[in-house]
């Protein structure tokens, strides 16, 4: 696949995604804010779909397993004791003409020459910009009503360690999982929902014995690379690269991003980190609170080392969104769809009335809409235009099937069923319809 080719198809799925109401501009209408994106009505449902197959794969199907939903606003002092308002910063550099800014790191062949990229001024020296965003709490702005909007979710579940562990009383190895909102000041956000400066997360910090790091490690190491193909991406796309000493974060001993080929490069989806102790350490230090884990059957007291896997929400969507983008030709017409795993769909069925000015035509496709959504199906009703238009919209949202009530419905009670990928339609009758939808939406 050439450049212009990879650089189009990015075009291409934001242009869907504006189109059928996936993603829109933040703040659009008064010419955006950088590095922001709101989800429209299918993107709100293929986000809810994604969390739900996350929380139930990762925290309901287990029993090692506790969900939280930890406050954004956190005491400053949290982000103190990690290292977070000294540390977390990145390189930035400035133009001394055009006075555009940049990440250093990204833009480090020009920043060697002190060559702006977008005007060709000099640039200055490189400088270290924290990457949270403060704020005040309560009615007096001074050093004490200082607060920041929380930059990684982690902390959240770090500081409730103690309340799990007094609550639950869990055995070693456990995890404390959470889905939540965090933002980071990104000096040059971009690639649509790759770099954003409001993000979610869905992240686990799973606490184990020290001596049992490693295979913990490889046991997550498998999981998350299960992950990747229940969301339907393909094994030649995910790639984990080793990150060497010197690029890990300051807690880490061992790291392992997992990249995906995205069309600006091969970039990070996922972060399996080991953490060690350091994040329990250090809130028991600044803290002054014992937060030694106990184990009860032999009464030994110990810091408990963490296993981190990461993953970001956002970044999963346009993963999955980038991976379904398809062209075809059906029908002697060229059509765009996306070929989403069924299971993750924004709709799972739609319902036409094949006439939308034949009464009973319409009666009956809505009955048959009422009850698959009555069901819990993810069904949508459409009688706006021809079937062939209607085709084509659903195909655009990667509905994998739509169900079609015409004239030969009200004599045998049977439908038209036909197959997003293949284009073929099938007569079902409507008492096996549900058995026919949940063989083709519900993964194996």
């Amino acid at each position: 696949m050439t450049k212009e080719r990879e650089i189009s198809l990015l075009e291409r799925v934001v242009s869907l995604c504006k189109r059928r109401g996936f993603v829109y501009q933040g703040s659009e209408i008064y010419g955006g804010l950088a590095g922001t994106w709101d989800y429209g009505p299918m993107g709100v449902r293929l986000k809810n779909t994604i969390t739900k197959l996350w929380w139930k794969t990762f925290v309901d199907d287990r029993s090692d397993m506790y969900g939280i939903d930890a406050a954004i606003l956190m005491n400053a002092n949290v982000w103190k004791a990690v290292g977070h308002v000294e540390g977390f910063t990145d390189p930035l550099i400035e133009c001394t003409k055009c006075k555009h800014r940049f990440r250093a790191d990204h833009i480090r062949e020009r920043a060697e020459k002190k060559m702006c990229p977008t005007c060709g001024g000099a640039l200055g020296d490189p400088r270290q910009f924290n990457m949270m965003f403060e704020t005040n709490v309560g009615a007096v702005r001074d050093s004490s009503s200082i607060a920041y909007l929380r930059p990684e979710t982690a902390q959240g579940i770090f500081v409730n360690f103690k309340n799990i562990v007094d609550s639950f009383h869990p055995k070693l190895p456990f995890g404390i999982a959470q889905i939540g909102k965090a933002f980071r000041n990104e000096i040059t956000p971009r690639d649509f929902l790759f770099r954003t400066r409001e993000f979610e997360q869905m992240e686990i910090e799973y606490f184990v014995k020290e001596n049992e790091w490693e295979q913990y490690f490889e046991l997550w190491r498998k999981h998350v690379r299960d992950w990747t193909k229940s969301i339907g991406l393909a094994a030649k796309n995910v790639h984990e690269l080793e990150v060497e000493t010197g690029d890990r974060a300051h807690y880490s001993k061992r790291t392992i991003d997992f990249e995906y080929s995205f069309p600006f490069g091969r970039k990070e989806l996922y972060g399996l980190a080991y953490r060690t102790d350091f994040d329990v350490r250090s809130h028991a230090a600044a803290s002054s609170v014992d937060l030694n884990y106990q184990d009860l059957d032999t009464g030994e007291r110990f810091m408990p080392h963490v296993i981190e896997p990461s993953f970001g929400l956002d970044r999963t969507i346009l993963a999955v969104l980038l991976e379904s983008y398809a062209e075809d030709e059906l029908g002697s017409e060229t059509r765009v769809y996306l070929k989403l795993p069924a299971h993750l769909a924004p709709v799972s069925v739609a319902v036409f009335p094949l006439l939308k000015n034949k009464p009973d035509l319409v009666k009956k496709a809505r009955a048959v809409f009422d009850s698959l959504r009555k069901q819990d199906f993810a069904a949508a009703f459409d009688d706006n235009g021809n079937i062939g238009k209607r085709y084509r919209r659903q195909d655009e949202i990667g509905t994998p099937l739509c169900v079609t009530v015409d004239f030969t419905t009200l004599e045998d009670d049977t439908v038209t069923v036909r197959d997003r990928d293949s284009g073929k339609q099938e007569r079902v009758k409507l008492d096996e319809l549900t058995l026919y939808i949940e063989e083709r939406i519900v993964p194996a």
